[in-house]
């Protein structure tokens, strides 16, 4: 009895230094970031991971056009808003969501889910709580890692989502 206590603390050691080697390597090829916007008492924050590019194609490459993308690396990207908000002209309640997108050639679904801390390949549309389509315009020069910014806007803030050569304008607004 005291052999398999030895042997099953043994094989708990070993998958916990396992996970956390695991966590350690893809963490450092795509780092943990944080997108943060805060003016006069409007709050938006993003937690997200940033892949890179290393010369791949990126958009209709290694993320397909028409297919549910993470929006990021690792772990759902999760989207805190601090206030109920208008995005791209729909009501969202304030609260934590993930943060999905189908790209496409011609402009962006951005999708808010409702479930979060979940790894990013485990999408659950009947999660969804919207879906709205927004603009994208060419960046240059392309940007190596994925990067989720804020800029002021009229009554608001615009997401920028950016990387390689495309950066999809999210607006994101006071009710």
């Amino acid at each position: 009895m005291k052999r398999i206590g030895i042997i099953l603390a043994i094989i708990g050691a070993v998958l916990l230094v396992a996970f956390f080697a695991l966590r350690t390597f893809t963490k450092s090829a795509s780092p943990e970031a944080v997108a943060q916007f805060d003016q006069n008492g409007f709050t938006l924050k993003v937690d997200y991971c940033r892949p890179a590019r290393k010369g791949r194609p990126i958009f209709g490459g290694l993320v397909p056009y028409g297919e549910v993308w993470r929006t990021g690396a690792n772990e759902a990207t999760v989207i805190h808003l601090g206030q109920d908000v208008i995005l791209a002209g729909q009501s969202l309640k304030a609260g934590d969501y993930s943060l999905w997108t189908i790209p496409s050639p011609q402009g962006w679904t951005v999708i808010i889910n409702g479930e979060t801390g979940q790894w990013g390949t485990n999408y659950d549309q009947k999660q969804d709580v919207m879906r709205v389509q927004v603009n994208t315009r060419p960046h240059t020069p392309p940007m190596e890692q994925f990067l989720i910014s804020f800029v002021p806007a009229s009554n608001g803030a615009d997401m920028l989502l950016t990387w390689d050569q495309t950066e999809a304008i999210v607006p994101i607004r006071q009710p």
